[in-house]
Parts: structure tokens; sequence; C-alpha cells
């Protein structure tokens, strides 16, 4: 009989199994394939760009819904182990007592995660605005998650700071992430960081519309056709993934009042709009020097938290807990006109200093919210303040309260249809409307008296860099209009005919026609409205009406002037494209024409050539 040891199969040794790295490769790789595969279903579907962002915007949206929820539990986590635990187990006063040591060892938690991470400076929504300016939309995931880590924390132990900052953040990092990995353009990708951060604002404040406007305004800059719709589809979907999930929050009980004069109240709501212009650029201000008078307090850098901790946590006792908070927004109903008005008043600048203490000495998060309770408490006490003065029941507390947040919002981030939307999205009352617009407006450009620079884009110039509608102004500045200067155009003479400048019309890219004498003296351009109103009287008048007759003056720019004075120029007169001359012989002579595609076409240039 064989040896059964002889007989058996030798035994085979289990290959080891692949490490975990590569397996994260393979289901990248699985992942870029199945991508592939979708373009090509895609393609054979005929669908153009615009269906496809607008799908995606729906995908970054769902994504950017769960992580706000996931965000908001993060908070509910830091505000348990910071607060409500010490609380059961501390007596009423002495819990109070230690309320400003609990919050600065969550400041200082906050500091040491973005210490430990080594994490730049940054992680915010005037980044995102960088990222989409200047980087093409490329946002780097693993900084914002430890940036997101130390905002739950700050909120989560009492520090005055937003969650919509955050929120907005891991919004466009969603996008940008989903965006690189699926290889989608650069164009395509700076849409889809404007989704993530519109799903997020949404999210957060239930409020679809003003995430979509705030995305718009804020980090696109633009209200182009083209990232309207994705953003408006991301900004629905975000808010609808996190109502079952947090619940439709409210955020106050709107106030029910009828309106006896509103010829009257409008009269008087400019002068809300003045005083949260004022406020907002004393906010801006000090929110901007917070990190360099931070920076003079002598002892090492962990020092700093703690003080801003235990101030932010004494400014909070002294109010009485009213701005206290647990990282969900809930404004306190005696803001609006509840209160004594100078009590209020006293409110709105004890929560300036507590915001600018907590993010100017080691806190993070975001400066959206704490405007709303400080926009609250001062047109609340104004409120009351105004019925005091004004007899016959005029002005409403509540309303200048619930007004004043969009006045403040307006003037402190520079954006006021964002400011308009959200507070008529939170009352859902058309009687706001007007007096919204109203103080919008007016705080907006009383702050831009008072202050050169607002929340965001004063970070930014900190920093050196200068952004608007989601162009690097600083890259405009060093470029000419040389640069731009489109040489290849065909002026038509003063005597030209209709027919003639029909024809004209048809041959140039422009929106306009230039006007030059025989010596080349500029006389004027002829906008494509006119030549259209003179082709209705064409029958008439065709033989009579002559180009010099249609040209209207033009003020024409230098080719030494910088792009950024030509958008200006073009911005300020409403036209698409302006003539360029320069001076030779003693005649200013037309050179060309410089148009807002050749500015775009310029700008991109620079930057590409910088990378």
């Amino acid at each position: 009989m064989s040896d059964p040891a002889q007989t058996s199969e030798p035994e085979t040794t289990p290959a080891p199994a692949p490490p975990h790295g590569v397996n994260l490769r393979r289901g990248a790789d699985a992942i870029e394939r199945a991508w592939g595969r979708a373009l090509r279903w895609l393609e054979r579907r005929d669908w153009d760009e615009g269906a496809t962002l607008m799908v995606f915007g729906a995908l970054v949206g769902l994504v950017t819904g769960l992580t706000v929820f996931g965000f908001y539990r993060l908070i509910d986590l830091a505000n348990l182990v910071f607060i409500r635990l010490p609380a059961s187990r501390l007596v009423r006063i002495a819990h109070a007592l230690y309320q400003p040591v609990l919050t600065a060892a969550g400041l200082w938690g906050a500091w040491f995660v973005v210490r430990r991470s080594r994490v730049p400076d940054g992680q915010n929504v005037p980044d995102v605005q960088l990222a989409v300016a200047k980087r093409d939309g490329n946002i780097s995931s693993r900084p914002v998650v430890a940036r997101t880590v130390a905002a739950a924390i700050t909120l989560g132990s009492g520090g005055s700071a937003g969650s919509e900052g955050p929120v907005a953040v891991l919004g466009a990092t969603v996008g940008s992430a989903l965006g690189r990995r699926l290889r989608f353009q650069p164009r395509h990708l700076k849409i889809l960081v404007g989704c993530g951060a519109a799903a997020g604002i949404a999210g957060a404040f239930n409020a679809p519309f003003a995430g979509a406007f705030f995305a718009l305004e804020e980090v696109l800059g633009s209200f182009s056709v083209g990232a309207f719709s994705p953003v408006v589809i991301a900004s629905v979907v975000g808010a609808l993934t996190v109502r079952p999930l947090l619940g439709g929050h409210s955020f106050f009980r709107v106030p029910s009042y009828a309106e006896p004069h509103p010829v009257i109240s409008a009269l008087l709501y400019p002068v809300l709009g003045l005083a949260c212009g004022m406020v907002s650029a004393l906010y801006s201000r000090m929110y901007l020097r917070a990190p360099e008078i931070s920076r003079r307090l002598p002892g090492p850098d962990w020092v700093r938290p703690i003080v801003g901790g235990v101030l932010t946590g004494v400014i909070i006792l002294l109010t009485g807990g009213l701005l206290a908070g647990n990282g969900h927004l809930a404004l306190p109903q005696q803001l609006f006109g509840e209160l004594a008005w100078y009590t209020l008043l006293g409110i709105c600048f004890a929560k300036i200093i507590a915001t600018v203490i907590t993010l100017g000495f080691g806190g993070s998060g975001g400066v959206f919210t704490p405007t709303l309770v400080i926009g609250a408490a001062l047109g609340g006490g104004l409120g009351v303040l105004m019925s005091i003065l004004v007899p016959g029941h005029i002005v409403h507390p509540a309303a200048w309260g619930l007004v004043g947040m969009a006045g403040m919002v307006a003037g402190a981030t520079r954006a006021p249809l964002t400011a308009i939307f959200m507070v008529f999205e939170m009352t859902d009352d058309y009687n706001f409307i007007v007096p919204l617009m109203i103080v919008a407006v007016v705080a907006y450009t009383t702050a831009k008296r008072f202050a050169p620079h607002g929340l965001y884009d004063g970070w930014l110039a900190q920093k050196g860099e200068h952004i608007s509608h989601g162009v690097d102004l600083a890259v405009m500045d060093g470029l000419q209009v040389r640069d731009a200067l489109d040489e290849d155009v065909r002026p038509v003479t003063p005597d030209a005919t209709i027919d003639r400048l029909v024809a004209a019309a048809a041959a140039t890219r422009h929106g306009v026609i230039p006007v030059v004498e025989e010596d080349g003296a500029l006389v004027g351009v002829i906008s494509h409205h006119a030549l259209r109103e003179a082709l209705v009287v064409r029958g008439e008048l065709g033989g009579v009406v002559l180009a010099e007759d249609l040209a209207e003056p033009a003020d024409s720019l230098r080719q030494t002037q910088t792009l950024r004075e030509a958008l200006a120029a073009m911005n300020a007169r409403g036209l698409d494209a302006l003539p360029v001359v320069e001076p030779e012989d003693g005649v200013t002579r037309f050179a060309g024409l410089i148009s807002r595609a050749r500015v775009l076409e310029a700008y991109e240039r620079a930057l590409t050539s910088a990378v």
C-alpha cells in the first residue's frame, strides 16, 4: 500500500493578497473604464455637453447633500463632547462658568487638527474662488477634510462661526474630485465646482435658489447659460437630499404683520440699508485685521486659540447664552425686536467681536451665518428704535430684523442677489421683496464706499490676489489692449449706404461696425441695434441714410491701456466691442477693435503660459 503522503497532490501556497493600494488602483481603473463606456453611450445618443453637465450636476448635488449631513453629524459629536456631556455632570451655574474653558479647549483642538495636518491657510470660499479663476477648478481634497474636521470642532464647542463656508467648500471639493477623476475639461470642471458649492449652501440653509445664486455670483462669478442649468439642478438636488435627513428645518418663526403705510415704510428702509452698509464695512475691516492682531500676541502659537476661546466664551456668557450655538442655524426669536433696542445693538457688536476673535485666533468656519445673526440683531434694534421715534405703528421691528439680514450679507460679502434670495426663501413672503431689494442695494453701495473689500475679496487681497467675476484681475492688469487687438477689421466710410452696411455686418464677427474717414480718423461706431432700426425704414430712406448718420461717438481705447480698463469701459457702455485708436502724424487713426471674446482669449493664453 502506498503512502498517502506520497500519493496526495502537493499542497500549493496561496498567493498573497494584493496590497490595499493595488486594490484602490484597480477600483479607480474600473471606474475610468465604466466612465469611458458611459461617454460612448452618451455619444451614441447624441447628448450635448449641457445635458451631460446637468446629469453630473445632479450627481454632485446628491453626493454633496450626503456630505453635508455627515458634516452636521460631526458637529453634533463635537457638541456632545465639549458642551452636552460637561453640562450633564455640572450644575447649571458651574457649567456657565466653565463655558469659556470648554470653548477654549474646542478652539485649541481645531487649531491642533489644522497644525498637525500641515494644512495651508485657506480651504474657504475665497480659496474656491481662487481655484476657479487660476487653477481651473482643481481643489485638493486632503486639506479640505482636515479643515472640515476643525470647523466641526469649532462649531460644536460653541465658537462663533458659520457652517456655510465648510459645506460650500466640501461641495466644491466633491465637484472638483469627480470632475478630475472623470477627466472633464477645465471649463466643465469649474461648473462642477460651482454645482458642489451650490448644493452645499442649498442643503445647509434649505434654500435651493439662494444656493444657486451664491455659486453663480460668488464662486463662478458668471451667470452664463452653460453654468446656470447644472448649478440650479445641483442646488435643488442638494436641498432635496438633505431635507429628509435633517428635516425641513426652519430657522425662525416668521412674524405675521400688516403693512399699513408701505410708501412711508419704503422711505425709511434706506436708513436701515445705510446702517447695514456701515456696520458691514466695520465687520469686514475687523475680520481682516484679526489675524494680524493675533500674531502680535506674545508666547507660542498654541496660546492664541486658547486666548480666543476664552474671550469668545466670556462674550457668550455676558450675552446670557443668546449667541451660543451648536452649529445648526437657529436664530433666536428675541433678535427680531423682542428686546430693548440698545440690548439688540449690543448683541450685534458682540457677535461681530466674537466672530472676529473665533476665526482670527485659530478657529475654523464660515462667516455667512454670523453675518445673518449680526444683521438680525442690527435690524431688530434699529426697528425698535424707529418704532419709538416714528409713531403710528409704521415700523415693524420684526420686519426690520429680517430685512437687516439681507443688508448685512449684501454689504459684507458683496453678493446682493444671494442676500435677497436667501432671506426671501427663509421667509417665503412676498411682502419682503421690495424692502429686501432696497436695503440690499443701499447696503452694498454704502459698504463699498466705507471699505475697499468685503469678507471674501478682502481675504484674497491680503494674499495678493484680485479676483472678480471669475477672472484674475492681476493678470488683466498685466496685459494691454494691444495683446487682444483685432486688426483684421474692415471699417466703412462715412458715405456708406445701408446696403454696404448690411454687407459689412454680415462679414464681421463683432457687434459693431467702425466708421472711419479716408485718412484713418475714427468717426464712430454703428451698433447692430442701430442698423436694425435703419433697416425698418429702408424702403423710405434707404438711399438717404448713410453711415455717418447712424454712427455714434464711442470713447475709444489706446493700445497701452490694460485689459482690465478695456473690460470696465465695455461694461460701462454696454458694448461687446470698442474701437482702438493710435495717434499718428497729429491724427488719431483707427487701429482695430477689441472685443470681450478677444480679451478672454488673451487672458486664457496668459494663464496657460504661466502654468
